[in-house]
């Protein structure tokens, strides 16, 4: 029990020295011995298990019936054919699934929490999977503790433990406690941290003592790992339109079966026609084609640097045309460089003056701001705030020995930053006494100085030296550079944290240049042309943000930056009156971002927002879409977030609305286009049958051509590339049906119209041999025929409109013929499938079609082509009528 243990005790026991941490060796050798520290997730389902998963279904089971009464009728062929049709169809669910679950667990990797470990005397961030016992971890606000520690050090240490424990206030964390009764509950051991929970105030050092199912939370893993498979709001509606039309396809082939038997035909053959027709007009493949046609999109995002964490944000994506983003980082490189230092002498320019001109001023104010600094940069790897390590380059430019200043300092207590206070403080032992270092905002600062650095010495601050500080941090920020301000203060051992922010003497301001990223102009014209607006929220000054946002094309004046303390003073109607006038909302505190978002939710827009703090949670939630930052952020904004972009780039941002919107599309086009293709089956049986000819199809035929239309060319559909022109669209309203824009009527139209050139194709393959579907005693050579060519028909029209689908816009040969190399192989193998079963006498007679000639051929394939050609002549008068 790690918690009756001292910090030395378990230093020991766990054989690692804290200064250097575990070396790679050991760590490599303590991974194999007790494994990745990750919590043992649901058993997944075997390949056998989705296989019978697949065969549950009512419909398959009257199919199985059927299989049992052709049996009987010693229509053996049929049978094995019925049966081979539903394991196939079984097959290709099994193989979609598995697919899609491939897919889903690849992107869970992608969002696994890191871990800040040090190994080998250096610090670097892991994937919290690699870590083992005795790994020295480094916590601070914002992390998610990826293992059970027992805490080496903790200064103003809390985290939420509320799922472990319930207990829903943080806790507060001491490392040198040790508990005697080993019978201490859980929420009491301050001395340790727990897997699973957040950090959410101060730092600290911990030592990993369990990993994965070891660990507490891996005691009650079964809570975690047995979540319930949630669907999509997406694929709930398809389910529901799945059943609907399920229940007309069933209304239609009972009126069938109920009409063949008042006409007097063969009512065990009639029976098996109007179940397969069932089989076939039911689009029961929609959910697995959309499940797969979502995983492979999503994977593709992550590729191109966008995680999503949680599917539905796909369908959102389409619909956003508000991006809330974050200036640093984000819309910039988030690489500052201290470019410019204003101390009581004057201002140091360190492009125009050089780094050797830095005064022993200059170079106490960077000193403070170093040893006032959580941020690590050795090797040219850096960790933490990139403004601290930005200070920290400073330092080493201007020739600070930093490893001799780590030497003969210690930190001995600390306040840490908070947004209210917009500073941080902290209490260092030098070699001979003690001081305070308070590092933030200028106008923080002003308010606790009572002196001022000059001359080698501290004076008493006048309204002239406050004055022209402000000055300086003003004509900073008109060159769009960050300001920052650092103060000092000697001190005692005895010093509160109560003490430290009094009677500061002022040292200097830094400035600091974060340029925006190159490709970020791009593409906030290519979210304007796409009718989404760019707002940039900021902590920095109106001035600093104002002149970023001009450079990027977000805003052209100060009439359209609002700051937070002028949003306090707005009620929320207020806000909501006007926030559409503002592209800039700056020195906005994560609070303000929540009422943003809140504001322009209620004017109908939909939301992205982008954040990585702790404090941006509340934003990320309330926002349509919430972006995490996959480099700054911390794990608390990522599990709150909806995407995680691993460049932190907006551009970024702008690809996955781009992707999102074409990966909707591509589900809507394979949805319209299995409809179609339905519709068009059951409309050649039903006028057939109600001009009383003979069934053009047969059960086996029917059940054929759902297994060559109802898979391939729908996946492919749902795999294009997309439309490069997407985003020259307006966003999709977020209740927009499928069948808006004409789609629906274009599905009904080309179902109907499909079904009568096939029905045409069936009385064209009687009149070929000299007869007509009416006549009596048709020899069965004639029935064959007409079947053959209805049967060849029906496959190369729903193969060859395919092709027009791939968008419902722009002709074919403007978007490509072989722009979809999926489709292009799923319309070649189909017909080649086709080709197959006419041209191999057992297959032939197994499906008891017949050789088509020169004419049939031709017939086949000219009428098979209709449908595409009339799809296209559609296209072009709609684009005419504009």
């Amino acid at each position: 029990m790690w918690f009756t243990k001292s910090i030395d005790e378990t230093l020991n026991e766990l054989n690692v020295n804290p200064e250097s941490g575990l070396t790679g060796a050991e760590a490599e050798a303590r991974q194999k011995s007790f494994g990745p520290n990750r919590l043992e997730s649901k058993k997944k389902k075997s390949i056998l298990q989705i296989f019978i998963s697949q065969l549950n279904d009512w419909l398959i089971y009257v199919l199985f019936a059927a299989v049992i009464i052709t049996f009987i009728m010693a229509e053996y062929i049929d049978s094995v054919i019925i049966l081979l049709v539903i394991l196939i169809n079984a097959a290709i669910g099994v193989f979609q699934e598995v697919k899609a679950g491939l897919a889903i667990d690849a992107l869970k990797q992608l969002s696994v929490p890191k871990a800040l470990v040090k190994r080998d005397s250096h610090v670097s961030e892991i994937s919290s999977v690699d870590l083992v016992p005795g790994d020295i971890v480094i916590l601070e606000a914002g992390r998610v503790v990826p293992a059970d520690l027992r805490l080496i050090e903790a200064v103003n240490l809390q985290t939420e433990e509320s799922a472990l424990t319930g207990e829903s206030l943080p806790v507060t964390k001491d490392a040198a406690a040790v508990h005697t009764d080993s019978a201490t509950p859980l929420g009491d051991r301050n001395n340790q941290a727990f897997m699973s929970s957040t950090v959410t105030y101060g730092r600290g050092t911990g030592i990993a003592v369990a990993t994965a199912m070891d660990t507490e939370v891996g005691k009650i893993a079964h809570l975690i790992g047995n979540e319930a498979e949630s669907k999509t709001p997406l694929e709930k509606r398809l389910n529901e339109l799945g059943k609907m039309l399920g229940k007309i396809a069933v209304a239609v082939c009972v009126f069938i079966f109920v009409l063949s038997w008042l006409q007097g035909r063969n009512l065990g053959e009639m029976f098996l026609t109007a179940v397969s027709l069932a089989v076939a007009s039911i689009p029961e493949g929609l959910a697995a084609i959309v499940a797969v046609v979502l995983s492979i999109g999503v994977t593709a995002m992550s590729r191109k640097n966008a995680i999503i964490r949680k599917l539905p944000a796909v369908e959102t994506l389409g619909s956003v045309n508000i991006i809330c983003s974050d200036k640093t980082g984000t819309l910039t490189h988030n690489k500052m460089t201290v470019t410019q230092v204003y101390t009581s002498e004057g201002l140091y320019d360190l492009e125009k003056d050089g780094t050797d001109a830095a005064s022993d001023t200059v170079k106490f104010a960077a000193t403070a701001m170093i040893l006032c600094s959580d941020a690590t940069l050795q090797d040219g790897e850096a960790t933490g705030d990139p403004t601290e390590v930005a200070l920290l380059a400073l330092g080493d430019s201007i020739g600070i020995d930093r490893t001799h200043l780590a030497h003969i300092t210690s930190r001995k207590d600390e306040k840490g930053f908070d947004s209210d206070r917009k500073m941080m403080s902290v209490l260092v032992r030098t070699e001979d006494d003690y001081k305070v270092f308070s590092k933030g905002a200028l106008g923080s600062l002003k308010k606790l100085v009572t002196h001022v650095w000059a001359n080698g010495k501290s004076r008493e601050i006048t309204d002239d030296d406050l004055q022209s500080f402000s000055e300086a941090a003003r004509q900073m920020s008109d060159l769009a550079l960050r300001t920052l301000a650092v103060a000092y203060k000697p001190a005692n051992s005895g010093t509160g944290q109560e003490e430290m922010e009094k009677d500061l003497v002022l040292l200097g301001l830094v400035g600091m240049m974060d340029p925006a990223r190159d490709e970020v102009k791009p593409s906030i014209k290519t979210a304007k042309e796409a009718g989404i607006k760019t707002v940039m929220i900021t902590g920095d000054h109106r001035n600093t943000a104002l002149a970023i946002a001009k450079d990027l094309d977000i805003a052209t004046g100060s009439a359209q930056v609002i700051t937070g303390p002028e949003i306090e003073k707005l009620t929320g109607d207020e806000l909501e009156a006007m926030v559409d006038n503002y592209s800039v909302f700056a020195r906005v505190s994560p609070e303000h971002k929540v009422r943003i978002v809140h504001a322009l939710k209620a004017k109908g827009n939909i939301v992205s927002m982008t954040g990585d703090g702790v404090n941006d949670a509340p934003s990320l939630q309330a926002a349509d879409i919430g972006v995490a930052m996959g480099i700054t952020g911390t794990d608390v904004a990522k599990g709150a977030a909806d995407m995680i972009l691993t460049d932190d780039n907006f551009s970024t941002i702008v690809k996955a609305i781009e992707q999102g919107r074409n990966i909707y599309n591509n589900i809507r086009k394979s949805v319209i286009f299995l409809l179609t293709c339905n519709l068009g089956e059951v409309v050649l049986m039903v006028a057939a049958l109600l001009a009383g000819w003979p069934s053009p199809l047969i059960a086996t035929q029917l059940l054929w051509i759902n297994l060559l239309t109802d898979t391939l060319p729908a996946i492919a559909l749902g795999m294009d590339k997309g439309d490069p022109e997407v985003m020259k669209e307006k966003p999709r309203p977020v209740d927009e049906s499928f069948f808006s824009d004409g789609a629906g009527k274009s599905a009904v139209i080309g179902g109907i119209f499909i079904g009568l050139i096939t029905t045409f194709g069936y009385w064209y393959g009687y009149h070929e041999l000299g007869y007509m579907p009416w006549d009596d005693q048709v020899p069965d050579e004639v029935v064959k025929n007409a079947r053959t060519l209805a049967f060849m028909i029906l496959v190369c029209s729903q193969l060859f409109y395919s092709l027009g689908m791939r968008n419902r816009k722009k002709l074919l040969f403007k978007s490509g013929i072989f722009g979809n190399k999926y489709l292009i192989g799923a319309i070649g193998l189909g017909l080649l499938l086709q080709v197959m079963v006419i041209f191999i006498p057992a297959l032939r007679d197994a499906f008891k079609l017949h050789m088509l000639d020169a004419r049939g051929w031709i017939m086949a394939v000219a009428l098979g082509l209709l449908p595409l050609v009339a799809l296209e002549i559609s296209k072009i008068i709609r684009h005419l009528k504009k």
